[in-house]
Formats: structure tokens, sequence, C-alpha cells
């Protein structure tokens, strides 16, 4: 319980706030300051929580300049029964951070060194200056200017806020000149930017299933899109009932995915006019977003939730939405799942790869092993049956088969195991050239049917006729 670099004690909430605000602004690992304990660690608390948060955030967004808006969280906290404050500070993009009433001078802006927070050079300043990003979307003009924001807005009135009329500069979604950046732009009702979907039959990219674009709208509502299809569709649950209790197993996290997602719309480099992308494969997701995170306390930083957000007009409003919780959260959230080796960074682009749950596949074997069995289909000796038994066995083989491909495609070796076949009996291999020729059921690789990756997969007509003998 001791300051150091990247933390920040106060007994209570003083004058100097802005002036260590700036400092962690500035610093480029930014930081935490905690109010209620004292420069020892011993801990005093607060009172009236409430009322110090709003003081607070309205303390930082009228009295610092550029806008630290998005850059900060204010969040309360009990230790040992008493109140805290705990503020999180994300390095900002726009150095240097200042003081409104001093402006850009030695009296305005500070650096943290060490556990203190001391006044920068006018020569650091100037270079900071220098050095400020001009590729943020906050100061990239937009490629329209006749937007509109009705779905934002809905957004907006759905969390209980109001955007009033000077919602877009109160959102920083103005240029220094006043017309709309880049950020409203990806928050309009209508634009050019849309976010794949890709689904493959395989472990690799050469059989595409389907793939869907989401966006031409608002960046929230693209993200709920994608959400609903992942988290609702994709995400499977296998649930399964025993006298005991009820198992469930999904194919990825849930906390996890959402997170992932939010993190790679939000946080994507807009400015190289690329958007992340998602892929779906019969053994993991990979989520592609463009931004480079550099070797060494980058990436360090990047895992432990310190990295700046890349477009903090985004970040703010996903935050106003209830999307993400706080400044710094999604990691620490997604690496309770998964581990450092679900990341993987490369010039311009960061992937990250979940895998499907092995428990989760386990489970499902098991259940469809039982609901075949459930619809009649035996094991079949080769030979064994006359062939009466055999033709009556077909029809419910088809069934069988169909229920086994609900999830995933099959080789049909996958779909004898499943069966409880021992060989590819005739009843099966009627089962499967009925299904194909009724286009129940397809090829994963129509173009070569002998092949040995060949498996078979359920089609739009299939689901409907799997779930007509469902209702039936």
């Amino acid at each position: 319980m001791t300051e150091n670099n990247r933390i920040e004690y106060k007994r209570e909430l003083n004058e100097r706030l802005e002036k260590e605000v700036i400092a962690f602004l500035n610093y480029h690992d930014g930081g935490i300051i905690y109010i209620g304990i004292d420069k020892h660690g011993s801990l005093y608390g607060v009172t009236e929580c409430d009322a110090l948060q709003l003081a607070i955030k309205d303390r930082l967004k009228n009295n610092i300049q550029p806008s630290c808006l998005g850059l900060f969280d204010v969040i309360h906290e009990t230790r040992d029964g008493k109140d805290i404050i705990k503020i999180i500070v994300a390095s900002g993009t726009e150095k240097p951070y200042y003081l409104r009433k001093f402006g850009m001078s030695e009296k305005g802006c500070f650096i943290r060194i060490g556990s203190a927070s001391e006044p920068m050079s006018q020569r650091m300043i100037e270079e900071l200056f220098a050095q400020r990003t001009r590729n943020s979307i906050a100061r990239i003009r937009s490629l329209r200017q006749d937007l509109t924001f009705e779905q934002l807005k809905i957004y907006y009135q759905e969390a209980g806020l109001t955007l009033g009329d000077k919602f877009a500069a109160n959102l920083e979604l103005l240029t220094e000149d006043g017309v709309y950046n880049y950020a409203a732009y990806l928050l309009a009702d209508q634009n050019g930017n849309s976010v794949q979907v890709a689904k493959y039959a395989s472990t690799d990219r050469v059989d595409l299933h389907e793939s869907k674009d989401y966006g031409f709208c608002c960046l929230v509502k693209t993200c709920k899109q994608i959400l609903d299809r992942l988290e609702g569709v994709e995400n499977r649950v296998i649930n399964k009932i025993t006298s005991r209790e009820r198992i469930s197993r999904s194919l990825w996290n849930k906390v996890a995915l959402r997170e992932a997602v939010i993190n790679a719309i939000i946080h994507n480099d807009y400015s190289t006019e690329l958007v992340p992308k998602f892929e779906i494969f019969t053994d993991r997701l990979e989520i592609t977003s463009a931004g480079a995170v550099h070797p060494g306390t980058e990436q360090d930083d990047f895992f432990a939730g310190y990295s700046m957000p890349r477009n903090k007009t985004l970040m703010r409003v996903f935050k106003d939405l209830a999307m993400v919780e706080y400044l710094g959260s999604g990691m620490p959230r997604i690496l309770k799942a998964y581990p450092r080796e679900a990341y993987t960074f490369s010039t311009h682009f960061i992937r990250t790869t979940f895998p499907v749950s092995l428990e989760a596949l386990a489970l499902e074997e098991e259940v469809l092993k039982g609901e075949a069995k459930t619809l009649g289909v035996e094991s079949v000796q080769s030979g064994a049956q006359s062939r009466a038994q055999s033709g009556a066995q077909s029809g419910a083989q088809s069934e069988a088969v169909l229920l086994a491909l609900t999830y995933l495609p099959r080789s049909a070796m996958e779909l004898i195991e499943i069966l409880g076949l021992d060989t590819k009996t005739g009843a099966f291999k009627r089962a499967i050239k009925e299904l194909l020729d009724r286009e129940l059921i397809a090829y994963t690789l129509p173009e070569k049917p002998g092949s040995r990756l060949q498996k078979y997969r359920l089609t739009a007509k299939g689901s409907i006729s799997l779930k007509n003998l469902n209702e039936d």
C-alpha cells in the first residue's frame, strides 16, 4: 500500500486533483488515484460518495484540456467497511494535457516521475505537441456532412440519457473547425462501413460456408447485431440434465466473447479505413482488428488493461450506453478464461483466437448419441439385418443424421460413431444419398466429393425439415 509511478493516494479531495490526473494523462502508462487513503496507505474513507463522484467528473471535464472524456473512470469501492473513490486514468493520445487556466505552459502541464507529479519543461511540452497523434478519428473530417443520429439518440434514450441540441459538441463529434469528424461518421445512421462475419465449413479458409456483412449504420447498432449473431446463434449452449444436476457448456466463454467483440470494435484503427473481421471455424473463433501493440512494455500494459483507448470518443459513447463497465476492465475479464497466447500481434493487426471448448463438444457428442438412441437408431451389424429391416431403419437414420448435423459439419466416420454403427451400412449410405438428393444436407467440399476431408453439413432446407419433424 505505497505510492508508485502508477498509484497516487489522497486522504481527501483537494485542489491538486487535476494536476495528478494531468500527470497520468501525459504519462505513457496512465495511473490510478485513490481518494480516502493517505500517502502512507492508511485507510480513512470518504463520505457522500455519489456527490463526490459527480464533483470529480465535473472538475476533470471542465478544467483539463484537451478534453479527457473517455480517458478516465470514477468508481466507488468499499474496503474494510469504508468507502473510497478510485479514479482510473488512461494515457492520452493528445498529449500534452494541461490545466485550462494556465494553458500549454510549465504551470499547466505535468508528468508522472516516480511517485510524484512534476511540472513539464517547455521543451518537453513542445516535443509532445509535435508528436501529437494527427490521425485520430476525432481530427479526421467525415466523408459526409449530411449525417443524422436517430439510432444513437434511441440508444441513449434506452439507457435513460438524453442527447441535447449540442450533443455533437458534447460527444466530441466535431473537428476543431466545427464540422463532423470521422467518429461522427461511424456513429451516424448511414455510413459506408460494414463488418464481416464469415463462417467456414472446416478449420481453414478454403470452404466458405457463409458470409454476412453487418453495418452501413450506427456503429453501436453494428456491434449489437454482431453480438446477437455470435452470442445468440454461434455460441451455442449444450445442456444435459441428469438426475443430480443440469450440465451446461458453451463453445466459448460468454463474458470473454462479449468483451473481445466490443474491444475489437471500439479500439479498431479506423484511420486506416480497415474494419474488424470475425471468422468462425469448426475449431475456433478468430477476431481480427486493425492496430498495433508493440512488444515489451506496451504489450504488458495491453494485457494489464492499461493501454490507452485508441478511440476515446467511441469509448465514451459505449460507456454511456453501459456496453463497457469501466476503463481497462475488458482485458482482465478475457484473461480469466483465455491465456495471453490467445492474442497474436503483427505490424498492423491484432488477432484474438478462442478455441472451441473441448468439454462442450464432448458433452454435445454425448447428448447427440442419447437423442439418436431415442429416435430408435440402434447399432447395425453389416449383413445381419434383412432388407426390410434396413429399409425401415433408413428413415430413422435420415432423421438421426439431420440431428447430428444440427450444430457442426461432420464426416461420414463421425456420423457413424454418433449413430453407433460399426461400418458404413447400406441403410446409412441410402440415408446419406437420399438427404443429398433432397438437398437437406450438402457436401462441405462439393467440388471434391471423394476427398478425405469431405464432410456433410445441414442446409437451410434441412433445418426446416428437422424442425417440422421435431414439431410432429
